[in-house]
């Protein structure tokens, strides 16, 4: 940035006060080339050596104000016009914004080390290195996902859930495929098919104690391998972990561009995992004879193949719309209140922000969702009727530990297609009027009387509030880590 200081306050200017090197130093340079001076007559003039004079020039030496006001007498012209904020020619603008472009994060973060600009460059090749900055820098803002840009991703994503019914044609038939080429004939899938899958791909699998913190499996593509951690067995399911860390390899996806592309590929990994442990073939069958007997039950499609509630429960809303007519929705409820992920086709009320995105605000206390973390028993499952503003929905709900604590996971359809599910006798009511009444979003009169000015929570800051996501092609992931895990593993020669 071009310093300009007022006349009126130069004779009080101390000499040691330090000025735009950069700019000064190529107006210096103007103005020398301009008048046919040579860096030798003009280093002459003022006494220094030209060594000295070649730094101030090309930026690399702040000059003072008494060195300035002495350039600017042998040039013949006035310190303002060293300072003034006239534009230069093009060629020095060029070479200050590639000068600053190299002091910069981008550069040193791809480790291009900082180079003296020759005259012999031409012009053409500076404007060209300008550009690449540039757009380097566009692409890291747009994979620097904010939350507001996180939220618009999910936004569209879910829109686009709701118009297909959560049901992706595509995806069923390279789950199909997969398992007809490793003789899936049916019923649950197992390790031991799960690992025929990895082989047929190309993989063999390997279970280590050190995989990456910031991973969840990583894939050697060189050699075939797929790490995953050796406490997995004893945790949770190897084979979603499997199909998960295959899933992409199988859809083809490349390097995600940016955040929606990542949120995207998340989504298609998740459903296709689901679709090869729950194949629609086998699926379908069971709850259309279910939904005959009215006994659809997400438990019972959870014992059936050996999966989680949360992926039977995803799975049910894959298929329930297209197969067996009924519009459904789904969410998975942190323990605090917040939601964390929904789906919806059958005009259920969510609370939303002001660009509609569901993820990330407070559920309603009355919800399902909220009232099953006060029921002791936490083996069956409950279900609840709710009165809301846009109807009355049945919900089924569970709760499950996760990483980050407990969560909710529930399934719910309208009044009318209660008919059809076990669970459809409960006495359980509740009452929401969160979207047309302040409801539970605010405490009842009496508390908040009490309370209001007699207290003062600390409040536990989410920690993406503030700041950006994760950036990188995959947000959150040490690639250092994982380069040198994959080194440390790789076969030997």
């Amino acid at each position: 940035m071009t310093m300009s200081l007022p006349q009126e306050h130069l004779a009080d200017a101390p000499d040691d006060e330090d000025v735009d090197s950069l700019t000064i130093g190529r107006r210096i340079r103007q103005l020398r080339t301009d008048r046919g001076m040579t860096l030798e007559e003009l280093a002459t003039a003022v006494g220094r050596a030209p060594s000295q004079l070649s730094m101030i020039e090309n930026g690399r030496r702040e000059a003072k104000i008494t060195l300035l006001q002495a350039i600017a007498r042998a040039l013949a012209t006035s310190l303002d016009a060293l300072l003034e904020s006239e534009p230069l020619d093009e060629r020095a603008t060029l070479e200050i914004q590639l000068e600053r472009a190299m002091k910069g994060q981008t550069f040193q973060s791809l480790g291009i080390e900082p180079f003296r600009i020759a005259k012999s460059v031409p012009t053409d090749a500076l404007k060209a290195l300008l550009a690449l900055h540039g757009e380097i820098d566009r692409l890291h803002d747009e994979r620097a996902a904010t939350p507001e840009v996180a939220r618009r991703a999910n936004l569209t994503l879910r829109k686009l859930m709701t118009k297909e019914n959560n049901y992706f044609a595509d995806l069923e038939s390279h789950a199909r495929d997969l398992l007809a080429a490793v003789n899936h004939t049916g019923g649950p899938l197992t390790q031991r098919t799960a690992s025929d899958i990895a082989a047929h791909l190309g993989f063999t699998i390997h279970y280590v104690p050190d995989v990456p913190l910031t991973t969840r499996s990583v894939l050697d593509l060189k050699n075939g391998r797929l790490y995953l951690s050796s406490s997995l067995t004893s945790k949770r399911d190897a084979r979603t972990a499997v199909l998960q860390a295959l899933a992409s390899r199988i859809l083809g996806h490349a390097e995600p561009a940016s955040y929606a592309d990542f949120l995207r590929q998340r989504v298609e990994i998740n459903y296709l995992t689901g679709a090869i442990l729950m194949p629609e073939d086998d699926v379908v069958p069971m709850l259309t004879e279910a939904k005959a007997r009215r006994a659809l039950s997400i438990e019972d499609l959870r014992d059936a193949y050996s999966v989680s509630y949360e992926t039977a429960a995803h799975r049910f809303t894959n298929l329930a719309t297209v197969h067996l007519d009924l519009p459904v929705h789904f969410l998975k409820v942190h323990e605090s209140g917040t939601i964390t992920k929904a789906y919806e086709n059958d005009d259920v009320n969510f609370p939303t922000d002001r660009f509609g995105s569901i993820e990330g605000q407070m559920c309603c206390r009355k919800w399902t969702s909220r009232v099953v973390f006060d029921i002791p028993d936490r083996f069956n499952p409950y279900f609840q009727y709710t009165d809301t503003g846009n109807g009355t929905y049945w919900c089924t709900a569970r709760v499950e530990p996760s990483s980050e604590g407990f969560h909710s996971v529930s399934v719910g359809v309208r009044f009318d297609d209660t008919k059809w599910f076990i669970g459809r006798e409960t006495p359980n009511r509740g009452v929401s009027r969160h979207s047309v009444e302040v409801c539970c979003r605010r405490a009842p009169s009496d508390l908040e009387a009490s309370w209001r000015e007699q207290s003062w929570p600390n409040v536990r800051t989410p920690r993406t509030l503030l700041a950006t996501l994760p950036t990188g092609a995959f947000p959150g992931v040490d690639t250092t880590d994982v380069y040198e895990f994959l080194e440390s593993h790789a076969p030997q020669a």
